[in-house]
């Protein structure tokens, strides 16, 4: 595994109070169990909320209950699409939860083409969605800013859950 870019996800913070916790592992009971029974159907995840609400915390509790590591992939990847296809060819054969916090530096809207750079950024959000697409374990996305992330993109998740739960 190319640790750089790759950062296991394991412990709940502390900062969490045991009610807000509660509700989080209730949640990632409800959500493994789901993708357990068909997991196929239930493989792409977006979380979105507000920074400390618990996207971070919910992602290792769904791992912590369907016994599989969560990665978290480093938004700072660098290189993103060859980074990218030696992490989605390194995942391939395994059974990781694929965790990307602040998703929308990647996963970013793709816009008018004005210049090289344009085109670019286009090219590889396309790449991103088809990649994701494709693959066949559970992928989370959390991000601060929905609005942020390409509607064709948001289009193709099962389950978006809003933070905080209530």
């Amino acid at each position: 595994m190319n640790t750089k870019f790759l950062i296991p996800l394991k412990a709940a913070p502390s900062s969490i109070n045991d009610a807000r916790l509660q509700l989080l592992q209730d949640k990632a009971s409800a959500i493994a169990a789901e993708f357990q029974k068909s997991p196929a159907k239930n493989n792409k995840i977006l979380f979105i909320g507000e920074p400390g609400s618990g996207k971070k915390t919910l992602a290792a509790l769904i791992g912590q209950q369907s016994g599989k590591e969560v990665l978290m992939i480093s938004k700072y990847i660098g290189e993103t699409e060859k980074n990218l296809e030696l992490l989605f060819a390194q995942a391939k054969d395994k059974e990781w939860i694929l965790f990307f916090d602040e998703a929308d530096a990647l996963f970013g809207k793709r816009t008018t083409v004005r210049d090289a750079h344009d085109k670019y950024a286009n090219q590889e959000v396309a790449y991103l969605i088809e990649r994701i697409e494709n693959h066949n374990g559970l992928v989370i996305l959390a991000t601060n800013l929905k609005s942020n992330i390409d509607d064709a993109f948001t289009r193709r998740f099962q389950t978006i859950i809003s933070f905080p739960l209530k």
